[in-house]
């Protein structure tokens, strides 16, 4: 066995050491020709190597270099003991920093200092363990000193994180932005997109940054239980971030007013001190909600333009909208259920309800065009075939009539996950106006593993929602 220690050789000795262990890896996973045909033989040492590697760090035999990192804005200091030659080999910063001098002091944020030991370890391991606060100091260091792959896992692990709604998405976001990390920055915007009910009722939403709520108010995708939960939130930010009033007014101004009901309007005008204070500012919004709300989305679409978002629902989770959906055991077989929604968000459409019948199958094929197998003792079924594995769901009305006139429907089904008691969405699908189901509705999924990301205890929670869209009409003259 090959020790690696201090020799006479100085701090190369370790160089020849390492390319020693490494020839004995790559030699023993030749291939060897046996009883005259090609055998592939692979002796794998490289665990051998990290734990070398790791020893090496840990005791500091044959350091050339010393790393003295500072917290910054105290005297506490700790000393690595490390190598130029596999510091510079992932870091051309370090390569630079130390090809004339064998000590430094480097001054790092107090949150990169508590884990540079696991930055440094990455360097000679390739592996770390990360825990969620640690995250955003790895990466910061990661993208000081270039290692690029380091930057990249870490970055995929807050993506990853995010998805199972572990990660603190506001912080995560505004790191992201302040850093250019797009990437991030757009899955951070997802998740709270999708999740704002439950972002909206945590610590978190104190920490929304004027220009996060800048880019989540505009976007339809929302997902919260009804638009005036979004007042309400916006009103209690609004109370704590005390914005410029420009700010203010520019956020109140993308509430979608005509989706909330009239006699909700009249509370919130007559109780918030948000429109309280800003209320001349809303004025023709709020005069333009309960225009739309007086009148048939008919006649009010011959006179004004109902194209605009204001009259677009978002993903709202209220009955009126839609419902939830809890598929038990879903790999195993067809599930069918019907739902009512409201026709359309206008005060005039308050009492009409249009039925939608749901079709859930785990396969491809529709149930017609599949064969029906006795139901007798020992009789087996077939093995899926990998072309009718993907699940189907389709939305259908249940009749169509005069009603629907001027509108169509806009389906979005949102898929669930479990974390530490919340329900969270994890994926969302939307189906094209004209289409009954969406082409790419859990094509990735694995509903046979009972650890699938996509089940809660092997269930499958869905929610479905119908948003109606409503057409601008030829204009009546004036």
């Amino acid at each position: 066995m090959l020790r690696l220690g201090r020799t006479k050789r100085g701090p190369w000795g370790i160089f020849w050491a390492i390319l020693t262990l490494v020839g004995l890896a790559t030699r023993a996973a030749q291939r060897a020709d046996v009883g005259g045909e090609a055998a592939g033989t692979s002796i794998n040492h490289s665990q051998g190597l990290l734990q070398r590697l790791q020893e090496l760090l840990r005791q500091g035999n044959a350091s050339d270099v010393v790393l003295r990192v500072q917290a910054a804005g105290t005297d506490e200091v700790r000393v690595f003991h490390a190598h130029r030659l596999l510091l510079g080999l992932h870091s051309q910063p370090f390569r630079e920093l130390l090809s004339n001098q064998s000590e430094v002091l480097l001054q790092e944020p107090a949150d990169c200092a508590a884990v540079f030991d696991k930055f440094i370890r990455y360097l000679y391991c390739g592996d770390l363990v990360v825990q969620l606060a640690q995250a955003i100091p790895l990466h910061r260091l990661a993208a000081r000193y270039g290692v690029a792959s380091l930057q990249r896992g870490v970055a995929d692990y807050m993506r990853a994180h995010l998805a199972g709604g572990a990660g603190p998405a506001v912080g995560w976001y505004h790191y992201a932005a302040s850093t250019g990390d797009e990437a991030l920055r757009q899955s951070c915007l997802q998740f709270l997109a999708w999740n704002l009910s439950a972002v909206a009722g945590s610590a978190e939403w104190g920490a929304v940054s004027p220009e996060l709520l800048a880019q989540l108010l505009p976007r339809s995708d929302l997902v919260l239980q009804d638009e005036l939960e979004l007042f309400h939130a916006l009103e209690a930010w609004l109370g704590r971030a005390r914005p410029p009033l420009a700010v203010a007014e520019r956020a109140l101004r993308a509430i979608r007013y005509p989706m909330i009901p009239p006699a909700q309007l009249f509370q919130l005008q007559a109780r918030s001190a948000a429109l309280a204070r800003h209320g001349p500012a809303v004025a023709d919004l709020l005069l333009q909600a309960y225009q739309f709300h007086a009148a048939s989305p008919l006649h009010y679409a011959k006179f004004f333009d109902v194209n605009s978002s204001a009259f677009l629902p978002r993903n709202y989770l209220a009955p009126a909208w839609g419902a939830p959906w809890v598929i038990h055991n879903p790999a195993r077989d067809d599930r069918s259920t019907s739902f009512q929604t409201q026709l359309g968000p206008s005060g005039h459409d308050a009492g009409r309800r249009v039925t939608w019948n749901v079709l859930f199958s785990p396969r491809w094929l529709p149930v017609s065009l599949r064969p029906v197998y006795a139901d007798a003792p020992g009789t087996a079924l077939p093995a899926a075939r990998p072309e009718d594995g993907r699940p189907r769901l389709v939305v259908t009305p249940a009749s169509s009539g005069g009603d629907a006139a001027g509108v169509s429907f806009q389906k979005t089904v949102l898929v669930g996950a479990r974390l530490h008691g919340r329900l969270l969405v994890r994926h969302a699908y939307s189906f094209h106006q004209s289409s009954e189901e969406a082409g790419d509705f859990l094509a990735h999924a694995d509903l046979q593993r009972r650890n699938s990301e996509y089940l809660v205890e092997n269930a499958l929670h869905l929610h479905l929602i119908v948003k109606p869209v409503y057409h601008t009409l030829i204009r009546t003259p004036q």
